[in-house]
């Protein structure tokens, strides 16, 4: 069993299908972006949890998808915490006019793109990152079809 990519509950769960093709496909996109994954565990919360963690940690006193912390010790090799707010995803997905699981993709997909150097703080830089959301949610949904 790969223990690389992990998926966990943390207050809140959600159900994920093809975990296993879902790993994979997150490890082989990082490493055609240079980055290989050691050890990267994404947690499933509500908004309480991670607005406690938005507090504690990042001084934000806002509600927020995801959170990721870049825990690693040398450049290339990813060791990551990713914690996803599934009530934001939700709400997220009506707004967006999305699936939701889509909408969980893509959270989740984005959390590995900052680990690849992908920031969203800028127009300019919001504009690349949902360009590569789109890129890697259609390309792995062409491999669970």
């Amino acid at each position: 069993m790969d223990r690389t990519i992990l998926f966990n509950n943390a207050d809140k769960g959600t159900s994920l299908r093809f975990r296993t093709k879902l790993k994979a496909f997150i490890s082989k996109q990082c490493q055609k972006e240079g980055v290989r994954i050691e050890a990267l565990q994404y947690v499933f919360c509500s908004d309480a949890y991670l607005l406690d963690i938005n507090k504690r940690f990042l001084n934000h006193d806002f509600y927020t998808d995801i959170i990721s912390f870049d825990l690693s010790e040398q450049k290339g090799s990813l060791v990551g915490d990713v914690y996803i707010s599934i009530e934001r995803v939700k709400e997220n997905a009506k707004t967006e006019g999305n699936l939701y699981m889509q909408e969980l993709l893509r959270v989740i997909f984005h959390g590995a793109l900052h680990f690849c150097g992908y920031k969203d703080k800028k127009p300019a830089d919001v504009k690349v990152m949902r360009s590569m959301e789109d890129k890697w949610l259609k390309a792995y949904l062409k491999t669970i079809a």
